[in-house]
């Protein structure tokens, strides 16, 4: 095993996969779980369902984690098996917690899947590629794509190097923290209270170490959409939709409560609606569709 994936999967073994809260995990300060946040949450988890098969016997959840959200168990509802397949074993024996017998649970390398070709019914990989060595993205893709049957698809989800979307904003984000920070030392707050929710008393608890530090993470490494449409459209059929086009980062600083936060975030998801193709190549996190011919050739 390489060295950065032995790094991942100590950080997912010891940290990432560590409950904090009732159903929160570490790893959940990567994510926005403010109750202003939530149904636009939910909305984008859900849009994976739409270019996956709706039934089948194998879904392959390549890098499942614990699979931490109620979303991601509607993926494989009538599907017979949901197949999770995981670097770390700590994950995978969460991820048993929420499956049980519907699911198959295999330690694996998602650049080296251990399955015969064509039996997965749907493939769907959630931030699990830009963990791997940057040479090995591609073979990645490759896989997902050999293991899945014809007639099918694949939905991967990653983060974009950058994204010319959130950028745009990004003098209004500084702007939004220093104002929180000053607010801060007064006393005042537009968040959500800490009784509103379990999950934001466990999100603020994932985001501290033992010693009130924010806890390292891991290695990570990003494409852009140009690559994804010449390296891996090499390949494959591929298209670039969004899953969401914003940053925890630009929904902390700017999306509150008790300034229309709920507001714009409906306004917002319905942009992304009208033009996902626009917002997966320049939004933050694209959701890439896979979708393999029914006579398809073996890739080399």
């Amino acid at each position: 095993m390489s060295e950065v994936k032995q790094e991942v999967k100590q950080f997912y073994d010891q940290v990432g996969w560590k409950l904090v809260g009732a159903d929160v995990y570490q790893n959940a300060r990567y994510e926005d779980l403010r109750p202003v946040s939530r149904q636009y949450i939910h909305e984008c988890h859900l849009r994976v369902m739409r270019h996956l098969s709706p039934s089948g016997r194998f879904l392959l959840d390549a890098g499942s984690g614990p699979v931490q959200y109620p979303e991601y168990l509607e993926y494989s509802r009538d599907y017979q098996y949901r197949v999770c397949a995981d670097i770390s074993l700590t994950a995978l024996q969460e991820a048993r917690k929420r499956l049980g017998d519907r699911g198959l649970y295999v330690v694996a390398d998602v650049a080296n899947l251990p399955f015969k070709a064509e039996v997965f019914d749907g493939v769907v990989s959630l931030h699990t590629i830009h963990h791997l060595p940057e040479e090995e993205h591609l073979r990645a893709f490759r896989e997902l794509y050999r293991v899945l049957a014809q007639g099918k698809k694949a939905v991967v989800v990653n983060g974009w190097s950058a994204s010319r979307w959130v950028n745009y904003f990004e003098p209004l984000i500084r702007f939004a923290n220093r104002l929180r920070h000053v607010f801060a030392r007064l006393g005042w707050t537009v968040e959500e209270s800490v009784d509103e929710t379990n999950d934001a008393a466990g999100q603020r608890k994932a985001g501290r170490g033992k010693t009130g530090g924010t806890p390292k993470g891991t290695f990570t490494s990003k494409h852009d959409a140009e690559w994804v449409k010449r390296d891996v459209g090499h390949y494959m059929p591929v298209e670039i939709l969004v899953w969401r086009s914003v940053t925890v980062r630009f929904m902390r600083a700017l999306i509150h409560p008790r300034l229309g936060g709920r507001a714009l975030l409906r306004w917002l998801y319905a942009l992304e609606e009208r033009y996902p193709r626009y917002f997966g190549e320049h939004g933050k996190y694209p959701l890439i569709v896979i979708q393999k011919p029914e006579e398809a050739d073996s890739i080399p």
